[in-house]
């Protein structure tokens, strides 16, 4: 027998735009489970029929319709027999450039207009079934921030992402599946755009308290921390740095609306936001990884920002004690870069003035590689030195290190 087969979805969106789809997804139409099987497909769908390719291991998805039955991600009774249609299939998909199909002679089938949204570059909800599932307002705030702002939301699905809010639909969202979604909007050219879309729907509280948050002024020209924030997560995403970065720059202010409301100012906010991105992290289950960054970030971006002015002795604890650098870095040159994004995240005027301290704190810690840590720690034991008397002798050796360090590049 042969299939009806389409492909659907991103890949027919990405072909219309000029780009490579990477990914390629098939529905099937008319068909059964027991037919699919019989022609070599390997089934792997647990909730909703769907198989691999015998060759390609390209996805088949028979297609389906699927009717909201209760609350969150769960609650979904689907239909995947032999009557349901390309377009009832169709219909259930989030955007209307989402919603397309070409066949096996290249005609594409577009019954919600998508490419006329595309053509409009405008994100729109294909049909009222949008709302049956509260990650798809995480898609549509991350496909902004993938496309640019020369996109728009249309406004009835903007006033359909609220509704869902006001509804409570929005609390059901699911730990795993935000931070799905988070994660691929930090890889997006325009970050910024994924918490700008998301701002006022309550999913992300740490972030929407730092609206009306004051700056001084001499240090922040362009506005409050919100508006810093979202600048320095563009600068990031314009360097092209890592997700793990770009997330040290979403998070490493988020003390300072705490302090703020606590004293008026922003004193102490680096420490007082390690707490809170540790919550953050928490609550959505963040990989250790970007936590233990955010967390440091926080607590030390100002102190790299200030490197110049510290003491050998501030300057060890903020390079070995606090980010451990020499064994980590990775995760030092992330930070570094978190730090550089935070200093030229300010504005136009400053957006491109050099950051000194990276260069610098790069070098620092790639000379120190060449410290004897051995040979500390036997001229300690050769005087005598014992259990923690031994560390701490390392660390004086270490400080005086970055002491004669500094002198040679006086």
């Amino acid at each position: 027998m042969s299939l009806n087969v389409y492909l659907v979805g991103g890949a027919v969106r990405d072909q219309l735009m000029g780009k490579d789809a990477h990914d390629k997804d098939y529905v099937v139409v008319g068909a059964t489970p027991v037919q699919m099987k019989k022609l070599g497909y390997q089934s792997v769908g647990a909730d909703f029929p769907v198989f691999l390719h015998p060759e390609t291991k390209d996805e088949y998805a028979l297609a389906r319709t699927e009717r909201k039955s209760g609350r969150g991600y769960h609650g979904f009774v689907v239909d995947a027999s032999e009557s349901v249609t390309l377009e009832e299939d169709l219909a259930r998909r989030d955007l209307t450039i989402n919603s397309m199909a070409q066949d096996a002679s290249g005609n594409i089938v577009d019954p919600f207009n998508g490419q006329q949204d595309l053509a409009n570059k405008v994100l729109r909800h294909t049909t009222e079934a949008f709302c049956e599932d509260p990650v798809r307002v995480l898609r549509v705030a991350r496909f902004l921030a993938r496309f640019g702002d020369d996109w728009s939301i249309h406004a009835d699905t903007l006033a359909l992402m609220q509704q869902m809010q006001i509804d409570g639909e929005l609390d059901h969202l699911v730990a795993e599946r935000v931070w799905k979604e988070m994660e691929k909007a930090l890889g997006e050219p325009h970050p910024d755009l994924f918490f700008k879309t998301l701002d006022g729907l309550g999913i992300f509280p740490e972030i929407e308290v730092m609206h009306g948050v004051e700056q001084p002024q001499q240090y922040h020209p362009e506005g409050d921390v919100f508006i810093h924030t979202m600048l320095t997560l563009r600068r990031a995403a314009e360097l092209g740095f890592s997700r793990e970065t770009v997330f040290a720059c979403l998070t490493h202010d988020f003390g300072k609306p705490v302090t703020y409301q606590m004293h008026g100012n922003l004193h102490g906010h680096e420490q007082a936001g390690v707490s809170v991105v540790e919550a953050f992290c928490e609550r959505w289950r963040v990989p250790t990884r970007y936590k233990q960054l955010g967390m440091l970030t926080s607590e030390n971006h100002t102190r790299l920002h200030r490197m110049f002015e510290l003491t050998p002795k501030k300057l060890h604890r903020l390079i070995i004690t606090s980010m451990n650098a020499l064994e980590h870095p990775e995760r030092f040159e992330q930070f570094v870069q978190a730090c550089q994004c935070d200093a030229q995240g300010r504005g136009e005027t400053l957006r491109e003035k050099p950051y000194k301290q990276a260069d610098f704190a790069r070098t620092l810690v790639n000379d120190m590689k060449a410290f004897d840590k051995k040979a500390a720690v036997q001229e300690a034991l050769s005087r005598g030195r014992t259990g923690p008397a031994i560390g701490e002798a390392v660390r004086v050796s270490e400080i005086d290190w970055i002491r004669q360090y500094i002198k040679q590049k006086a």
